[in-house]
């Protein structure tokens, strides 16, 4: 239960999101660009309403997840830092940013997971042992590769990760990371940083087959390796039940079998969906 950083525990008393990327601005589309669009130095991000982590109250999601204490609980800020930095510049804008005002990125960043840091710190001091894994994601894979070089990820992005996965290894949870798309390019360095569980394994994504990936099963934990963008749709219910054998003969034992985007949409028939949880369990 990954908490959306808008609604679950930011309570600002004039009814403020954490964060607005169209604060004084007009974006119709998620792709249009932010309020820092046209930012060039530091001091442009200055006039902005910072979230104030004194505004966090998690008393209603700790009480979700005390209903939940027969399960392995995974949880905390989701945190996605990458898509609202995006979202405030313009991700294109962001791309061309990293080369043009580099200081400017960094600066944005830092203030964004400043208040992650301090958020995800405030909701696992008071959680204490009632989860197991702290769980954040942000999607910074495509189809073909990542969003930007590997170079770029490590100096603009992977710091910040490494800052929000202190956090989960000081109050003693596993580190488990979401991002969809190929991200095999960097997989060392997220194991470097302290991911102990990586989700969702985008199958058809460039260098994330099971097979691909096997050379990191002893660092790393996945979930997901169902294809769901067509095999899970598409496929009768026997091949499903080898596709997951094959996997887990690949993957396992350090695997959760599940499709590899975490939602199943309409199009996949139910027997599919049958026969994928029946082979994972082992009945058939």
């Amino acid at each position: 239960m990954p908490l959306d950083h808008g609604r679950a525990g930011y309570k600002h008393p004039e009814g403020r999101p954490a964060f607005d990327p169209s604060y004084g601005v007009t974006r119709d589309t998620l792709s249009a660009p932010g309020c820092f669009a046209e930012a060039e130095t530091v001091s442009d991000l200055d006039d902005y309403p910072w979230p104030d982590p004194k505004y966090l109250d998690f008393t209603d999601v700790y009480k979700e997840i005390d209903k939940y204490q027969d399960k392995m609980v995974f949880t905390g800020m989701w945190s996605p830092f990458f898509h609202e930095i995006a979202d405030f510049f313009g991700m294109e804008n962001y791309f061309i940013k990293m080369y043009e005002c580099p200081e400017v990125v960094e600066a944005l960043t830092e203030r964004i997971v400043d208040f992650y840091v301090a958020a995800n710190d405030k909701f696992f001091a008071g959680l204490g042992d009632r989860a197991d894994v702290m769980f954040f994601g942000n999607d910074f894979g495509t189809q073909r590769d990542l969003f930007v070089s590997p170079e770029s990820f490590r100096r603009f992005v992977l710091p910040a990760f490494r800052r929000l996965i202190a956090v989960g290894k000081k109050y003693g949870k596993l580190v488990m990371l979401h991002s969809c798309g190929s991200i095999y390019r960097i997989i060392p360095d997220l194991i470097e940083s302290g991911v102990d569980i990586l989700h969702p394994i985008q199958a058809q994504a460039a260098g994330m087959r099971a097979v691909d990936l096997a050379q990191y099963k002893n660092d790393l934990a996945f979930v997901g390796g169902i294809d769901a963008q067509s095999f899970f749709v598409n496929a009768t219910p026997d091949e499903i039940r080898a596709e997951v054998r094959r996997v887990r003969s690949v993957l396992g034992p350090g695997l959760v079998v599940s499709p590899s985007h975490e939602e199943i949409l309409p199009n996949v028939p139910a027997a599919n969906i049958k026969a994928m949880a029946e082979a994972a369990h082992g009945l058939a």
